[in-house]
């Protein structure tokens, strides 16, 4: 699968003033990164007490370049009649890889700024393993838990705290940069490291937490391959591509307002961008 980060980029942009910590009352059992391949629960807030007021949102979506999104109004109407016609747009994104370069190492430079380490490569599509994981520590979440500001990824079609360390289902733990830092997966990547586990949910468990307020300063919410236009065999909406755009426009519509407003109200942003650009 070719992938490219950033064709277009769709900005949520809040104008509200800044907010307290989204969970000022949470404080952490878990150890920081690095930490054992032990399990464990998790708090709303695992980082404790952010130092930043403002919330960040990052939803990835796939596989189309800008031309198949913007304009689209028959396959991706919410796309263009609400967000496009409210919100802004970015579209001269450079992309440091090839098209020809699959996923997940762009999901990866998405995360660290690089796909090449002193210890690993990334150039394929590989779940992560003692091989396919680097030490590498000098990656945004590992900034952000260093700086006491909370992290959290939201995944399609995970079960809550754990560490998805192995594809499932419609998961695909390429879309998931985190688990491929040691520093949040263990060496090698554990399913049971408790780090990871509390840093991941299911998207299923976002919409308490926006009710709650117990969302983290930085959130990565990755639909699962049916719900962000990649498809796959076996998805309910079918085969073909307009039909993939079909299904990822219809999820954003039924599941971005709460994360808007919760923006809005938060001093937040939310960035949705495509892969595969051209």
């Amino acid at each position: 699968m070719k992938a490219a980060v950033s064709s277009l980029v769709v900005l949520a942009v809040a104008c509200g003033g800044s907010s307290s910590s989204s969970n000022p009352d949470a404080t952490s059992g878990v150890d920081a990164p690095g930490g054992g391949d032990s399990g464990g629960s998790a708090d709303a807030n695992p980082d404790g007490p952010s130092s930043s007021g403002r919330t960040i949102f990052v939803i990835p979506m796939e596989n189309q370049d800008q031309v198949k999104i913007i304009g689209n109004t028959t396959d991706a109407p919410y796309i263009n009649n609400t967000l496009l016609a409210t919100y802004a747009s970015a579209s001269n994104f450079q992309d440091e890889l090839s098209n020809g370069i699959p996923s997940e190492p762009h999901y990866v430079w998405m995360e660290s700024g690089a796909n090449k380490f002193s210890d690993t490569t990334f150039s394929t599509d590989a779940d992560p393993s003692s091989t396919n994981s680097t030490k590498e520590t000098n990656h945004i979440v590992t900034q952000l838990a260093t700086a006491k500001i909370s992290w959290m990824s939201y995944q399609e079609g995970i079960t809550s705290n754990t560490c998805p360390v192995s594809s499932t289902g419609y998961y695909a733990a390429k879309h998931d940069p985190f688990v491929f830092f040691q520093d949040v997966v263990g060496k090698p990547p554990s399913s049971k490291n408790a780090y990871c586990s509390a840093h991941h949910k299911s998207i299923a468990d976002l919409s308490g937490d926006l009710k709650n307020s117990a969302v983290a300063s930085y959130n990565f919410i990755t639909p699962s391959l049916c719900n962000d236009m990649h498809g796959a065999s076996g998805c309910p909406q079918g085969t073909t591509n307009a039909e993939n755009i079909q299904a990822g426009d219809t999820w954003l519509k039924n599941n971005l307002q709460p994360i808007i407003d919760y923006a809005l109200a938060h001093d937040g942003y939310v960035f949705i961008t495509w892969d595969e650009g051209s």
